[in-house]
């Protein structure tokens, strides 16, 4: 009798090591079947991979620096613009003469101390 105990162990021990195996391969089979199908997902969501990620956030980040150093060059050239334009539209006063008039175009033509000059004619290359 101590036989046939054995025996029936034995086939329940060998039964219940061929469900634990059967168990492990239904396991991997689920495991790869969702791994796949959640790969499915990923790609049809169209997620971009870090790597590409890291690219596109490093390529802005200098663009945005290059910005930045434009501006500040923009805003040094309009600030130099001004100041030209400000020194070229500053009013000038007329000379003061020494007689106390003004050294200025006179309305008539000619300057106002200065006595009427007629204006040179056309000159001829042949009277030198």
């Amino acid at each position: 009798m101590v036989q046939t105990t054995n025996r029936f162990f034995d086939e329940v021990a060998r039964l219940m090591n061929d469900a634990a195996g059967v168990a492990q391969g239904v396991r991997r089979e689920f495991e790869t079947l969702f791994r796949t199908q959640a790969e499915r997902w990923l790609r049809d969501l169209d997620l971009v991979k870090r790597e590409e990620f890291e690219a596109v956030k490093d390529m802005a980040r200098i663009a945005r620096e290059e910005n930045d150093a434009l501006k500040t060059r923009v805003a040094g050239l309009e600030a130099t613009l001004a100041s030209m334009q400000a020194y070229t539209a500053a009013p000038v006063a007329p000379p003061v003469s020494p007689s106390g008039g003004s050294a200025g175009p006179n309305p008539g033509g000619g300057f106002a101390d200065s006595p009427s000059v007629p204006p040179l004619g056309p000159i001829n290359p042949g009277s030198f």
